[in-house]
């Protein structure tokens, strides 16, 4: 069971989620020494806030604002600070919550804090029974917590073997073949993983993970970058730059949360995971600036820049998921600070060659609360990638556009009439807000899986 959940058989008190406009029904139904002192903290129903309610025994219960917004009273987030913010060692059931598969989402994700290696464990969170008919939302918490930890594990702790181990690990759960590349096979089926990581004391692995949840569904291929640290390589990171950089198999991690929403909730596709697993160090035997390398597809590649080297890792994993053919293909990457530059750290950039798709991981993610935000291919920008000695360089020489330039250069390894989304993301929380404590986070998988299962859904009637 998930951190900050109860049995059914616990014992539990009342949480009341309320707007302004239900304050005074909420009051009617109160004890009049409970209303009374309702209204003598001021309590209006103003979005997270909180007040508890007293009895001759102690504590009868506690009141939550939800705000006037519809939408964010919905949210998972208006109940993300609940279990810290609730006294410890209690446990609660929710009532009056307009979403309560959101509400336990929000509640499970708020729990969450990362304390693996603390000598100790700190303040348990308060804990909530949940409702019945909610364990899809529980389910994806588990998916959302694994890939957290994952991105908060240290870099010393997490390096190229432990994560292609937790795929293996993810496999083995829901029943999933996966196969470990590395060696000679590696740098032979992928050279440019290769390339990247050849500077590491660990060297890198691509990981592959296979699952059929229906034997004639449509192939779905994920691909997930799998930095494990990024120095920037011999192009070397300012070291203020270098702090966060255990985050760079953030796109990793995102992909195996969805590989494992998917595979949980036995959605009627097939399922092929790619992780590339890797650190990018310096050594002497580190690639260099104006290198030039051959890729799975067989394009070479001039090195503008050591410190892009997550798109040479996706090129490799994109011209593998092609061989198969997917119905879609896509990938997620801590790509660019770029698209950090434009969105924020809380939008997702987005790109795709299908409308179709696109539309469809813009409207799931509006639904989850897990937006994303759609940049263009922008065409004309596709030359800012050419190389005099090689089929392309990493980067452009202009300092513009720059998560469009990287996409662009994505695209060249995804063959026409292959339906492919680019997720380029920040998987991180600055700072700790309701339900997102600070840390490693999961972005957009969540809509990305209510998507993928939607498209599923739509392919399996269409066969009828």
């Amino acid at each position: 069971m998930l951190d900050g959940l109860a049995h059914s058989t616990t014992s539990a008190l009342p949480l009341h989620a309320v707007g302004p406009d239900d304050l005074a029904a909420l009051r009617a139904r109160l004890t009049p020494p409970q209303a009374a002192w309702l209204d003598a903290t001021g309590f209006t129903a103003k979005a997270q806030e909180l007040a508890l309610l007293p009895n001759q025994g102690g504590l009868a219960g506690a009141v939550l604002g939800l705000g006037a917004e519809a939408a964010e009273a919905a949210s998972p987030w208006a109940f993300g600070a609940m279990p810290h913010a609730l006294p410890e060692g209690t446990a609660w059931r929710i009532e009056g919550a307009p979403d309560l598969e959101a509400a336990v989402l929000g509640w499970c994700l708020g729990a969450y804090r990362y304390r693996t290696l603390r000598s100790q464990p700190g303040r348990a969170p308060a804990c909530l029974v949940p409702p019945a008919g909610t364990e899809a939302a529980q389910r994806e918490a588990a998916a959302i917590i694994r890939g957290r930890d994952l991105i908060n594990t240290p870099a010393n702790l997490l390096g190229p073997a432990e994560l292609a181990g937790a795929v293996v690990a993810l496999g083995a759960q829901y029943g999933a073949t996966v196969e470990v590349i590395e060696g000679a096979a590696l740098e032979q089926g992928f050279p440019a993983v290769q390339a990247v990581g050849c500077g590491a004391a660990r060297p890198p692995r691509v990981a592959v993970l296979r699952w059929t949840g229906k034997a004639d569904g449509p192939l779905v291929a994920l691909c997930g970058k799998g930095v494990c640290f990024d120095t920037g390589g011999l192009d070397l990171k300012p070291s203020a730059a270098m702090l966060r950089m255990k985050k760079d198999m953030g796109g990793a991690a995102t992909t195996m949360a969805i590989a494992e929403m998917l595979m949980a909730a036995g959605a009627p596709i097939r399922l092929m995971l790619l992780v590339g697993a890797v650190e990018n160090a310096v050594s002497a035997t580190a690639f260099r600036p104006m290198d030039v390398i051959r890729t799975r597809k067989g394009l070479t590649v001039e090195i503008g820049n050591t410190d892009a080297e997550g798109r040479l890792v996706l090129a490799d994993l994109l011209a593998l998921a092609a061989e198969s053919q997917p119905e879609l293909l896509l990938d997620c990457a801590t790509l660019t600070g770029a698209a950090r530059v434009a969105l924020g750290p809380d939008l997702p950039a987005l790109f795709s060659n299908d409308d179709g798709i696109a539309e469809a991981l813009l409207r799931a993610g509006s639904q989850r609360n897990d937006p994303v935000w759609r940049l263009p291919l922008q065409g004309t920008y596709d030359s800012w990638l050419d190389s005099p000695v090689a089929d392309m360089n990493n980067v452009s020489s202009k300092p513009m556009a720059g998560a469009i330039v990287a996409a662009l250069f994505l695209s060249r390894f995804v063959p026409a009439g292959i339906r492919w989304a680019h997720l380029d993301l920040y998987a991180w929380n600055d700072q700790g807000r309701p339900g997102r404590p600070e840390g490693g986070e999961i972005q957009a998988a969540r809509g990305i899986a209510r998507a993928v299962a939607t498209l599923a859904s739509a392919s399996e009637h269409a066969g009828r």
